[in-house]
Protein backbone atom coordinates (compact mmCIF):
# COMPACT_ATOMS: atom_id res chain seq x y z
CA UNK A 1 0.00 0.00 0.00
CA UNK A 2 1.12 3.58 -0.56
CA UNK A 3 1.46 6.58 1.77
CA UNK A 4 1.94 10.27 0.90
CA UNK A 5 4.63 12.17 2.80
CA UNK A 6 5.31 15.92 2.52
CA UNK A 7 8.76 17.33 3.21
CA UNK A 8 9.46 21.06 3.25
CA UNK A 9 12.29 22.16 1.01
CA UNK A 10 15.69 22.18 2.73
CA UNK A 11 14.25 20.61 5.88
CA UNK A 12 14.56 17.07 7.22
CA UNK A 13 11.77 14.61 6.53
CA UNK A 14 9.76 13.03 9.34
CA UNK A 15 10.81 9.55 10.42
CA UNK A 16 9.52 7.22 7.70
CA UNK A 17 8.90 3.72 9.04
CA UNK A 18 9.49 0.47 7.23
CA UNK A 19 6.79 -1.28 9.23
CA UNK A 20 3.04 -1.16 9.81
CA UNK A 21 1.40 -0.06 13.05
CA UNK A 22 0.23 -3.65 13.55
CA UNK A 23 3.73 -5.11 13.22
CA UNK A 24 5.28 -2.41 15.43
CA UNK A 25 3.63 -4.11 18.40
CA UNK A 26 4.75 -7.60 17.38
CA UNK A 27 7.99 -9.48 17.95
CA UNK A 28 9.77 -9.99 14.65
CA UNK A 29 12.45 -12.60 14.14
CA UNK A 30 15.44 -11.78 11.92
CA UNK A 31 13.91 -8.64 10.38
CA UNK A 32 15.80 -7.27 7.38
CA UNK A 33 14.75 -4.02 5.70
CA UNK A 34 15.90 -2.36 2.50
CA UNK A 35 15.01 1.01 0.97
CA UNK A 36 14.90 1.85 -2.74
CA UNK A 37 14.89 5.45 -3.98
CA UNK A 38 12.96 7.04 -6.87
CA UNK A 39 15.44 5.81 -9.47
CA UNK A 40 15.24 2.25 -8.14
CA UNK A 41 18.65 2.42 -6.46
CA UNK A 42 19.25 0.87 -3.04
CA UNK A 43 19.58 3.64 -0.46
CA UNK A 44 22.56 3.70 1.85
CA UNK A 45 23.68 6.11 4.57
CA UNK A 46 25.19 9.38 3.36
CA UNK A 47 24.98 13.10 4.12
CA UNK A 48 21.36 13.29 2.93
CA UNK A 49 20.10 9.83 3.93
CA UNK A 50 19.90 8.33 7.42
CA UNK A 51 18.64 4.78 7.99
CA UNK A 52 18.31 3.40 11.51
CA UNK A 53 19.10 -0.24 12.41
CA UNK A 54 15.34 -0.90 12.46
CA UNK A 55 14.89 0.53 8.94
CA UNK A 56 13.51 3.98 9.79
CA UNK A 57 14.38 6.46 7.04
CA UNK A 58 15.13 10.18 7.44
CA UNK A 59 15.92 12.35 4.40
CA UNK A 60 18.04 15.36 5.30
CA UNK A 61 18.05 18.81 3.69
CA UNK A 62 15.36 17.67 1.27
CA UNK A 63 15.54 19.02 -2.29
CA UNK A 64 13.05 18.99 -5.15
CA UNK A 65 14.94 16.34 -7.11
CA UNK A 66 14.63 13.95 -4.15
CA UNK A 67 10.87 13.82 -4.64
CA UNK A 68 9.45 10.57 -5.93
CA UNK A 69 8.43 7.05 -4.99
CA UNK A 70 10.38 5.37 -2.19
CA UNK A 71 9.88 1.65 -1.56
CA UNK A 72 10.80 -0.30 1.53
CA UNK A 73 10.82 -4.09 1.77
CA UNK A 74 10.80 -5.85 5.12
CA UNK A 75 11.59 -9.56 5.40
CA UNK A 76 10.75 -11.17 8.74
CA UNK A 77 9.33 -14.13 10.67
CA UNK A 78 6.76 -14.05 13.46
CA UNK A 79 7.98 -17.39 14.85
CA UNK A 80 11.10 -19.38 14.12
CA UNK A 81 9.03 -22.23 12.68
CA UNK A 82 7.00 -20.09 10.28
CA UNK A 83 8.10 -19.36 6.71
CA UNK A 84 9.63 -15.99 5.93
CA UNK A 85 7.20 -13.17 5.15
CA UNK A 86 7.79 -10.07 3.06
CA UNK A 87 6.14 -6.68 3.42
CA UNK A 88 6.50 -3.99 0.75
CA UNK A 89 5.58 -0.38 1.52
CA UNK A 90 5.47 2.40 -1.01
CA UNK A 91 5.83 6.09 -0.07
CA UNK A 92 5.09 9.00 -2.40
CA UNK A 93 7.39 11.71 -1.01
CA UNK A 94 6.72 15.26 -2.16
CA UNK A 95 8.90 18.34 -1.75
CA UNK A 96 6.79 21.37 -0.91
CA UNK A 97 7.23 25.07 -0.29
CA UNK A 98 4.99 27.65 1.28
CA UNK A 99 3.10 29.67 -1.32
CA UNK A 100 4.21 33.07 -2.44
CA UNK A 101 1.25 35.44 -2.43
CA UNK A 102 0.14 38.85 -3.60
CA UNK A 103 -2.75 41.24 -3.12
CA UNK A 104 -5.19 42.02 -5.90
CA UNK A 105 -7.13 45.29 -5.70
CA UNK A 106 -10.14 46.52 -7.64
CA UNK A 107 -11.23 50.15 -7.59
CA UNK A 108 -13.70 52.34 -9.51
CA UNK A 109 -13.35 55.91 -10.74
CA UNK A 110 -15.87 58.27 -12.23
CA UNK A 111 -14.44 58.86 -15.69
CA UNK A 112 -14.39 60.99 -18.78
CA UNK A 113 -16.16 59.57 -21.85
CA UNK A 114 -14.83 56.07 -22.46
CA UNK A 115 -12.99 57.00 -25.68
CA UNK A 116 -11.33 60.01 -24.07
CA UNK A 117 -7.54 60.31 -23.99
CA UNK A 118 -7.84 61.79 -20.49
CA UNK A 119 -8.70 58.36 -19.11
CA UNK A 120 -5.49 56.86 -20.53
CA UNK A 121 -3.42 59.71 -19.15
CA UNK A 122 -5.06 59.37 -15.74
CA UNK A 123 -4.41 55.61 -15.68
CA UNK A 124 -0.67 56.16 -16.21
CA UNK A 125 -0.57 58.83 -13.51
CA UNK A 126 -2.43 56.65 -11.00
CA UNK A 127 -0.10 53.68 -11.58
CA UNK A 128 2.96 55.93 -11.20
CA UNK A 129 1.64 57.28 -7.88
CA UNK A 130 0.88 53.82 -6.52
CA UNK A 131 4.24 52.44 -7.69
CA UNK A 132 6.08 55.30 -6.00
CA UNK A 133 4.07 54.69 -2.85
CA UNK A 134 5.34 51.08 -2.41
CA UNK A 135 8.77 51.34 -4.07
CA UNK A 136 10.69 51.64 -0.79
CA UNK A 137 9.06 48.42 0.41
CA UNK A 138 10.52 46.49 -2.56
CA UNK A 139 7.02 45.91 -3.88
CA UNK A 140 5.68 46.45 -7.38
CA UNK A 141 2.32 47.48 -8.77
CA UNK A 142 1.08 45.70 -11.89
CA UNK A 143 -2.04 46.72 -13.82
CA UNK A 144 -4.10 43.61 -14.51
CA UNK A 145 -7.12 45.20 -16.17
CA UNK A 146 -8.57 48.62 -16.93
CA UNK A 147 -12.09 48.86 -18.37
CA UNK A 148 -14.40 51.80 -18.97
CA UNK A 149 -18.15 51.15 -18.77
CA UNK A 150 -21.41 53.07 -18.95
CA UNK A 151 -23.19 52.68 -15.62
CA UNK A 152 -26.86 53.52 -15.09
CA UNK A 153 -27.28 55.21 -11.73
CA UNK A 154 -30.53 55.60 -9.80
CA UNK A 155 -31.92 59.13 -10.42
CA UNK A 156 -28.67 60.16 -12.10
CA UNK A 157 -28.88 58.61 -15.54
CA UNK A 158 -25.81 57.17 -17.27
CA UNK A 159 -22.27 57.92 -16.16
CA UNK A 160 -18.85 56.67 -17.20
CA UNK A 161 -16.78 54.60 -14.78
CA UNK A 162 -13.31 53.06 -15.03
CA UNK A 163 -12.83 49.72 -13.29
CA UNK A 164 -9.16 49.23 -12.36
CA UNK A 165 -7.72 45.89 -11.26
CA UNK A 166 -4.10 45.87 -10.12
CA UNK A 167 -1.81 43.72 -7.99
CA UNK A 168 0.88 44.48 -5.43
CA UNK A 169 3.59 41.85 -5.01
CA UNK A 170 7.02 41.53 -3.48
CA UNK A 171 9.54 42.60 -6.11
CA UNK A 172 12.13 40.03 -4.98
CA UNK A 173 9.70 37.10 -4.84
CA UNK A 174 7.89 38.10 -7.99
CA UNK A 175 11.08 38.10 -10.09
CA UNK A 176 12.42 34.85 -8.67
CA UNK A 177 11.54 31.38 -9.91
CA UNK A 178 13.21 29.76 -6.90
CA UNK A 179 11.17 29.02 -3.76
CA UNK A 180 12.20 30.77 -0.56
CA UNK A 181 14.55 28.83 1.67
CA UNK A 182 13.97 28.72 5.43
CA UNK A 183 12.09 32.02 5.45
CA UNK A 184 15.00 34.08 4.13
CA UNK A 185 12.76 36.00 1.71
CA UNK A 186 9.57 36.27 3.72
CA UNK A 187 7.90 39.33 2.23
CA UNK A 188 4.66 39.21 4.23
CA UNK A 189 5.59 42.22 6.38
CA UNK A 190 6.45 44.41 3.38
CA UNK A 191 3.27 43.39 1.58
CA UNK A 192 1.17 44.16 4.65
CA UNK A 193 2.72 47.62 4.87
CA UNK A 194 2.11 48.15 1.15
CA UNK A 195 -1.54 47.14 1.56
CA UNK A 196 -2.00 49.69 4.37
CA UNK A 197 -0.38 52.45 2.30
CA UNK A 198 -2.67 51.71 -0.64
CA UNK A 199 -5.78 51.63 1.54
CA UNK A 200 -4.80 54.95 3.14
CA UNK A 201 -4.13 56.44 -0.30
CA UNK A 202 -7.71 55.81 -1.41
CA UNK A 203 -9.18 56.84 1.96
CA UNK A 204 -7.35 60.16 1.57
CA UNK A 205 -8.73 60.60 -1.95
CA UNK A 206 -12.26 59.99 -0.66
CA UNK A 207 -11.78 62.54 2.14
CA UNK A 208 -10.55 65.20 -0.29
CA UNK A 209 -13.55 64.65 -2.56
CA UNK A 210 -15.96 64.66 0.37
CA UNK A 211 -14.60 67.85 1.98
CA UNK A 212 -14.04 69.85 -1.18
CA UNK A 213 -16.47 72.71 -1.85
CA UNK A 214 -15.38 72.91 -5.49
CA UNK A 215 -17.28 71.11 -8.28
CA UNK A 216 -16.12 67.50 -8.66
CA UNK A 217 -13.43 66.90 -11.31
CA UNK A 218 -14.29 64.79 -14.33
CA UNK A 219 -12.23 61.85 -13.01
CA UNK A 220 -12.40 61.02 -9.31
CA UNK A 221 -12.34 57.99 -6.97
CA UNK A 222 -15.75 56.57 -6.06
CA UNK A 223 -15.71 56.14 -2.31
CA UNK A 224 -16.21 52.61 -0.97
CA UNK A 225 -15.31 50.79 -4.19
CA UNK A 226 -11.85 49.62 -3.12
CA UNK A 227 -11.83 45.83 -2.77
CA UNK A 228 -8.90 43.55 -1.97
CA UNK A 229 -8.27 39.80 -2.13
CA UNK A 230 -5.25 37.75 -1.06
CA UNK A 231 -4.11 35.36 -3.81
CA UNK A 232 -1.74 32.45 -3.25
CA UNK A 233 0.56 31.43 -6.05
CA UNK A 234 3.17 28.72 -6.41
CA UNK A 235 6.54 28.88 -8.05
CA UNK A 236 7.10 27.33 -11.51
CA UNK A 237 7.17 23.54 -11.20
CA UNK A 238 4.95 23.59 -8.09
CA UNK A 239 1.18 23.37 -7.78
CA UNK A 240 -1.53 23.48 -5.14
CA UNK A 241 -4.24 20.82 -5.15
CA UNK A 242 -6.24 20.24 -1.95
CA UNK A 243 -8.20 17.43 -3.63
CA UNK A 244 -5.13 15.33 -4.49
CA UNK A 245 -3.27 16.41 -1.35
CA UNK A 246 -5.83 16.86 1.44
CA UNK A 247 -3.12 16.32 4.08
CA UNK A 248 -1.30 19.42 2.82
CA UNK A 249 -3.95 21.58 1.12
CA UNK A 250 -2.00 24.88 1.31
CA UNK A 251 1.31 23.41 0.16
CA UNK A 252 2.95 24.21 -3.15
Amino acid sequence: FSVKVYVKLNQNSPRILCITNHLRNSELIDPVSQWHGPSGNILSENSSVKISPTGTLVLRHFTADQSGVYTCSLIYKLTAAEPTKKLVMKYFIYAYSDPNYYYEFTVQYHAAPCNSIYNISFEKTLLQLLSKLVAELSCEITLIKSECHHVKMQRAGLQNEIFFTFSVASLDQGKSNIPCQQGTCDASESLSKARILIENFFKHQAEITRKSSDPLPEIYYIEGTLQMVWIDRCYPGYGMNPVSHPACPDCC
